[in-house]
């Protein structure tokens, strides 16, 4: 049974897409939550461009919503890990 990863983009949105690009090469289910808007630009394209090639969708979370914050504590209860960036 493969692991479930959960990367959380906070602080390092760019770097959390990154590392999240990387993880796509492990045998696991990778999910990927942002705190707010998903990151632009040249940078966080190429990660994008590699989560999206491996059929993971980022969700953007609105801190201050109720259901964004339910949703990640699900999240997160159901990871076998959780990285926050």
């Amino acid at each position: 049974m493969p692991k479930r990863i959960l990367i959380v983009a906070a602080a390092k949105p760019v770097e959390a897409l990154r590392v999240a690009a990387g993880l796509t090469l492990a045998d696991a289910e990778l999910q990927v939550m942002s705190l707010g808007t998903l990151p632009e630009g040249d940078a966080a394209a190429a990660q994008m461009e590699a989560l999206e090639f491996a059929d993971i969708v980022p969700q953007a979370l609105q801190p201050a919503d109720a259901a964004s914050l339910s949703a990640l504590a699900r999240a997160v209860m159901a990871s076998d890990m959780v990285y926050v960036l």
